[in-house]
């Protein structure tokens, strides 16, 4: 069955029934077969109303990891939850379809022991939602009660399958973007600016230098319509950003107890949903 957009739905699954099925719902999911396996978590998530999905959440590097460290939930939302809505920045064109209507949280406690380098990938997997080419359907992620944004690097068929990179964690939801790619890809450029600013101080002049040089190549050529060129810098970016790390020359750590920032992880993270846009232009879709 296609998923359908929140406006659809209001009329098809009105905001009392939604809100009559949050009353009666546990505030949690169950979570069935739980199971770390290497460096890889991953359980069936199952909610009221059939829903259903697999969430695989995997690490470059981590310690501590079991089924109870990584603190994972998920909770039925309202598509049409105006606090929610904010959330998303333009509910005109930025909507949660009504056919997964599920923001899944990971917040490992602070106790849990939890800690890994690099980057963590978070994948869903759902029979509730179809893909199609040109579907409209991404992974978005937030802090708590902040702003989503769409980290998405994968989807696939199968039903549907998504997947996206994470420098530290959060809420996920899946939904439904109609905005331009190029409004997508101009965001994420911001975004990757934004974050090399903040982190400035930390990076030092050689590294931010170098940082800043790849990532305005990267929108020159974008902007010129070289899209293979702007995907090559950026995963020069990427390569430079893990290089520095493994030099020590910033941080690339996330600890449970949430006294570092992961500054490699949450670059790294930016450039590879950049990358995923810019391979959607570079392919017309």
């Amino acid at each position: 069955m296609p998923f359908k957009l929140p406006k659809a739905a209001s009329s098809a699954i009105p905001g009392w029934i939604f809100a009559l099925v949050l009353a009666l719902s546990p505030a949690n999911a169950e979570l069935l077969s739980r199971e770390v396996e290497d460096e890889t978590y991953s359980t069936k998530i199952q909610l009221p109303g059939g829903l259903e999905a697999d969430l695989t959440v995997s690490f470059e590097d981590p310690s501590g990891l079991t089924t109870e460290s990584l603190g994972v939930s998920a909770q039925l939302v309202d598509p049409l939850d105006p606090a929610l809505l904010r959330r998303l920045g333009d509910p005109g064109l930025v909507n949660i379809p009504s056919g997964f209507p599920v923001m899944i949280t990971i917040d490992p406690p602070t106790d849990g022991g939890l800690n890994f380098e690099g980057l963590t990938q978070v994948e869903l997997y759902t029979k509730n939602l179809h893909y199609t080419a040109g579907s409209p359907l991404r992974l978005f992620s937030a802090k708590k009660g902040g702003a989503f944004h769409d980290i998405t690097d994968l989807i696939a068929g199968g039903s549907y399958r998504t997947r996206g990179s994470k420098g530290t964690y959060s809420d996920f939801l899946i939904i439904a973007d109609l905005r331009s790619l190029s409004s997508v890809i101009t965001t994420k450029f911001t975004r990757l600016d934004d974050a090399l600013l903040a982190h400035a101080a930390v990076l030092g002049p050689s590294l931010y230098g170098q940082l800043t040089n790849q990532l305005n190549a990267a929108r020159a050529n974008w902007q010129s319509g070289d899209y293979d060129d702007a995907i090559s810098d950026i995963e020069d970016f990427d390569e430079a950003v893990s290089d520095a790390a493994d030099a020590g020359q910033l941080p690339d750590e996330w600890r449970a107890t949430r006294d570092v920032q992961n500054v490699a992880g949450e670059l790294r993270a930016g450039a590879r949903t950049l990358r995923f846009s810019l391979t959607l232009g570079a392919n017309n879709l």
